[in-house]
């Protein structure tokens, strides 16, 4: 009886563990005449949603962030007003020619 109980409690929280939403990295930049109350509120919202703040940049306006794809339509929405540029954080190569 422990033992399938004890069973049935690690598969529920397997399947918690899952159930999160996949999260990537983005960076986010805003043109430099935008109001810090707006970068501000953005930044609320993505760690309310349970996004991560990566990075701040201090020669632009803007971060890199680790959200969901949920939480990047919001942030999307907020600042379509301003301007706002989004975009996964990648690595890029140059091949040699």
């Amino acid at each position: 009886m422990k033992f399938t109980l004890g069973l049935f409690i690690l598969t529920l929280l397997a399947a918690l563990c899952f159930a999160t939403a996949p999260q990537k990295q983005y960076i986010i930049s805003y043109p430099q005449d935008t109001p810090v109350s707006v970068l501000e509120d953005a930044k609320d919202a993505i760690v309310k949603a349970g996004g991560v703040i990566e990075h701040e940049y201090n020669l632009i306006k803007g971060y890199v962030v680790r959200m969901s794809a949920n939480t990047l339509d919001k942030v999307q929405a907020m600042g379509s007003s301003n301007n706002v540029l989004i975009e996964e954080d990648k690595t890029i190569n140059v091949a040699k020619s």
